[in-house]
Order: structure tokens, then sequence, then C-alpha cells
């Protein structure tokens, strides 16, 4: 193959961007989830940068006619790996298929574990059981403050999340706590993550903080991160990127507030980055939007980052490649509040991308991780298939 023009490549995961179910969406009681699709049934949106990528090209958007001459190469990814979180998805972009899904505990974590976190920690908790990160901390969260008793729930994914408030257990101790149950649930029962969800205010206006944090087990294979890194590519992380990967793989990350704050972080690579990969992630799409079911949240969303893109996409140099994906979706006009198994798009742009080329269903999301691989000569990797070809002009 010949050598590739990309000196820098930016992957941004808009999260929880999914774009119709996958034809095994039934077995995880996801039928007729299409997160973009079904928001833009409900919301007119105006999203005039994606659109000329291809986004319009992937999915029907109500009242967005599809762009006839894309600026970008467009396509959409079937997950391979089973499951619908977030590790799962974000490893097989980088290349990771795992063979079986994490455990979930639908009815709450068992009684004989809990307990052991309550020695542990000194406390007996609130909840144990499966519900929206907001609606626990409305429902438990007066108690959490007359007792002190930390708030642990989980949801259809593979998570024991732990919710306090910061003026009750300050964020360190509840990071504390979540590395307790780190040892107990991940390390010792093969859960996907733990999370620290840390919030403030007053009865009937709580509110989630910043201080969010991600307590993800390591990948267990190599993924191109790793390979990266080995070769001495700079791998630089943005947003919840370095706590899904357990900062493996990454060589420096920086820590946001906001999907606004990552794309300040992004466009500040955009300037000054050295030749590498920038990994950025845009959590607000679904921990605020699509896991509250907030449809109008969620187009709103999309038509910020729509005008960041807009604005950014000047800024690439030559040299630079610009992928747009998700992990999974997280429909907020159905009923659950849950992520949903679907198909995501991918979308590529650059100077040296050919606009117009339709990369059709891919059968994995590693075939990102399987381009990007070439375009920094480090592959091929264990799974997927190279789109670098499909995507460089024909006169290349």
């Amino acid at each position: 193959m010949a050598q590739s023009p990309f000196r820098r490549a930016f992957v941004v995961v808009l999260d929880s961007l999914g774009v119709g179910e996958l034809p095994d969406a039934g077995a995880y009681g996801d039928e007729g989830s299409n997160t973009l699709g079904n928001v833009a049934t409900r919301v007119p949106l105006r999203i005039p940068a994606l659109n000329a990528l291809g986004l319009g090209r992937v999915v029907a958007l109500a009242g967005v006619p599809a762009e006839p001459s894309p600026r970008g190469a467009f396509g959409r990814m079937a997950e391979q790996s089973p499951g619908k979180d977030s590790v799962t998805g974000h490893w097989e972009l980088m290349g990771l298929q795992l063979d079986r899904a994490f455990p979930t505990f639908p009815d709450g974590f068992p009684e004989a574990s809990i307990r052991e976190f309550e020695r542990r920690i000194g406390r007996s908790i609130l909840g144990n059981v499966v519900a929206s990160g907001t609606q626990i901390i409305e429902d438990l969260g007066a108690e959490h403050l007359r007792t002190g008793r930390p708030i642990v729930y989980t949801s259809a994914d593979s998570v024991f999340q732990i919710a306090a408030h910061e003026d009750v257990i300050p964020v360190p101790e509840l990071y504390r706590l979540c590395e307790i149950a780190y040892g107990i649930y991940v390390e010792g029962m093969g859960l996907g993550r733990v999370i620290a969800r840390p919030f403030v205010g007053v009865p009937g206006r709580f509110e989630r903080t910043a201080n969010r944090h991600d307590f993800a087990v390591p990948p267990p294979a190599e993924t191109l991160l790793d390979r990266l890194t080995a070769r001495g590519i700079p791998v630089h992380a943005i947003g919840k990127i370095a706590d899904l990967f357990a900062g493996q793989g990454i060589a420096t990350s920086s820590r946001t507030r906001s999907d606004s704050d990552v794309m300040d972080e992004v466009v500040r690579a955009v300037a000054d980055a050295p030749p590498g990969l920038v990994f950025a992630n845009l959590v607000d799409f679904d921990a605020q939007f699509g896991h509250r079911n907030d449809v109008e949240g969620y187009a709103a969303n999309l038509e910020r980052f729509d005008r960041r893109l807009a604005q950014m996409l000047p800024l690439l140099r030559r040299d630079d490649l610009l992928a747009l994906t998700a992990d999974h979706g997280n429909d907020p006009t159905t009923p659950s509040t849950d992520h949903s198994r679907e198909y995501v798009p991918i979308l590529f742009y650059g100077d040296q991308v050919a606009g117009g080329v339709d990369l059709g269903t891919r059968s994995t999301f590693a075939d990102l991780g399987q381009t990007l691989a070439g375009v920094f000569g480090v592959g091929p990797l264990g799974c997927g298939t190279s789109m670098l070809g499909d995507i460089r002009p024909a006169a290349a």
C-alpha cells in the first residue's frame, strides 16, 4: 500500500449518536431505536456542517434533504462485540472485539457483595437498584443528605455507580469508595466499570457535577492505542477516553467539564498537536440528554456541535484526517433511558479525503481502528478491514 498522506488523525466520538437498530436489537429490547433519526423526527434539525459531510446519506433525517455531493466519505458501522456499553464500543473502535459481554445486574447486585462493600467502607448504602442517575438522586438525595449513606445503582450496562453529594462525601473520598468497589465488582466479578457520580444542590434542585470519574477495567488485549504508543506515536485523549481505556496506550490526556470544553481542547489540538492521534469523546449527548430522554436537549447539543464543527473544519491542515463516529445509541424518544444497540455513523473528512464516497455498512467498529493503523503505518490489527484505500481520491 502507498504511504499514508496523513500525519495527524482526529477521532471525535459523539457518545450515543446511533443511526438505527442493529439486526440483533430485539435481543436487547431495543427494537425501533434510531437515536439520530428519531430525534430528527421530533425536532427540526439544523446541522449543515454534518450534512455536508454526508450524515444525511447515512440515515434519513426528517426535514434535512441528503446532501447530493458530500464533502466527506460516509457510512455506518455495526458492533460485532456483544453488549452496548461505552467501554465495549470504544475498545472495538480501536480494534479490540470482545467474545462475550460484561455481566449486568438487572435486579441489583448480589446481597452478599453489597454487605461486603458496606463492611469495607464502614457504612451502609442506599439503593442497589437499576435506575436513571438523575432520578435516583431526586428519589434518594434527601435521605442521603440526612444519613450520609452513599447511593448505589446500576443500569442496563455493566456498571456499579456511586452517587454522593460533594458536601456529604467529598470527591476524593467518593473516589476511594469507588476504588473499593472496583476491587469487589471489577476485579472480583468481571464488571466493566465503577463510576463516581458526585452531585450538588438541595432537594428538588440536585445537579450532577463534572467530577464524574470512570474506573474501567483495562483492555485485555492490544488496541490501536497500545500499538501507536509502542511505536512512539503520540496518543492524546480528551474527555472520558482515558478513563475508558484505564489510561492504557495514552500518552497525554485532558479532562473536561462539558462538550464545549471537549471542543475547545480539540480546536487547541488542531492548532498545535504533533503528528499522532487525538481521540475525543463528547459525553453530554449520552449523559445529559440520552439518559434523561431529553429529545430537545439532544437536538440542541447536536446543533451546537455542528456550529463548532463548521468553525473547526477550515483549521485542519492538509495532512490531517478527521473521523466522526459514535460508540452505541441512546434513543431519547423511547421509554428506555439506557443505551441502545444501534449502528453508528462513520464520517471522514480532510483535504486528502475523497468526497462523496459511500463506505456502505461495515461489519465491525474495528474497521475504524484498522483504517487508523494504516494511516500511521502500524498495521495490521487483529480484526477489521481498512477503509484507507476507499477514502483516498482516485488519483492519489
